[in-house]
């Protein structure tokens, strides 16, 4: 009993300096990072000069892959201060760590070392569920803080256009007036707005700048900014009076918003709820009653234990997508 304790206290502590690590790395943003994030987002800094021997082989192996790529992008869209390869180790520790605490968790330590296989098997589905749970934590985060962002972008973003009509109704030009959104607004935008102003700086056309923003930012709302900037750009016109107009639009669209998610958020929540009840079900009658759940895979009933949960899982999968449709009300 001594020994698992101390077992489950060190994986704990592991896996805490890890987090810790993880969390000092997002909220690092020193001003060389300010300076080079642009840079290194645009492929400008050479991989030699970006790559860190512990990193190295992954980011490289990582870069010739498309799952790769996007996991950079979505990196770049979290605002998360990590390289491919530090996120993809961290999910390998995480998975290892989760393993270790589900094979202490599922008895793996209190069998006999000339107990038959059979009996060692029996903690492989605590194993997986805790290899299971180490990948999911950090892609779920790495989702949210990217939705996060994204929503308090959207929710700036009527801000922003109000700044900028009023500082060019005042006599600035286009990018004074985006290099004063930088330095007034708040992050997110200020930042994404900061990095146009800096690419602008070093050569970019707006244009470019502009769309390197959208690919950031997958905003709508944002699109519709920029092709208005950049038709305004190609056939005159005036811009203060064009923004004026869209700041607008997305101020009513963000409060239909508001409205429809209140009114979905019951329908939400209930479909995730009903979703996760049978699995977190299954997972606590695992760790209580062990016999009764393994007649599912047990050589006189697996003929049927197993078509049963694969059908169950189908139809919570189905269910879930179902309600997901119902709540998703295009604006």
């Amino acid at each position: 009993m001594g020994t698992t304790v101390l077992i489950i206290g060190g994986v704990l502590a592991f896996l805490l300096l890890i987090v810790g690590l993880f969390v000092s790395r997002r909220d690092e943003h020193s001003l060389v990072e300010e300076r080079l994030g642009y840079l290194e987002e645009e492929g400008m800094i050479s991989e030699a000069e970006k790559a860190t021997p512990m990193t190295d082989w992954l980011n490289n192996q990582a870069g010739r892959f498309s799952w790769g790529q996007g996991l950079q992008k979505s990196l770049a869209r979290a605002d998360l201060k990590m390289k491919v390869g530090e996120f993809v180790g961290t999910i390998f520790i995480l998975m290892v760590g989760g393993a270790i605490i589900g094979f202490v968790a599922g008895g793996g330590l209190r069998v006999p070392l000339d107990a038959p296989i059979s009996a060692r098997l029996g903690a492989l589905p605590a194993v997986g569920l805790g290899a299971l749970a180490g990948y999911l934590l950090p892609t779920f985060y790495l989702r949210s803080a990217q939705g996060k962002r994204l929503q308090n972008f959207d929710s700036q973003l009527a801000d922003m256009l109000s700044l900028m009509v009023n500082g060019l109704r005042a006599g600035y030009s286009t990018m004074q007036a985006m290099e004063a959104v930088s330095r007034e607004l708040p992050a997110p935008i200020s930042d994404e707005f900061r990095r146009v102003v800096q690419e602008m700086q070093l050569g970019v056309s707006m244009e470019a700048a502009l769309q390197n923003l959208v690919r950031r930012i997958p905003s709508k709302d944002l699109d519709l900014v920029v092709t208005a900037m950049n038709v305004q750009r190609e056939v005159g016109g005036n811009l203060a009076e064009i923004l004026d107009t869209i700041s607008h639009t997305i101020r009513e669209r963000v409060r239909v918003k508001g409205e429809v998610k209140v009114l979905t958020t019951q329908v939400m929540y209930s479909g995730k709820f009903l979703a996760i009840m049978p699995i977190g079900l299954i997972v606590v009658m695992y760790f209580l009653n062990r016999s009764y759940m393994m007649n599912f895979f047990n050589e006189e009933t697996r003929m049927f234990g197993i078509p049963i949960l694969i059908t169950g899982a189908v139809l919570i999968a189905m269910g879930y997508w179902m309600m997901t449709r119902i709540a998703d009300i295009e604006v």
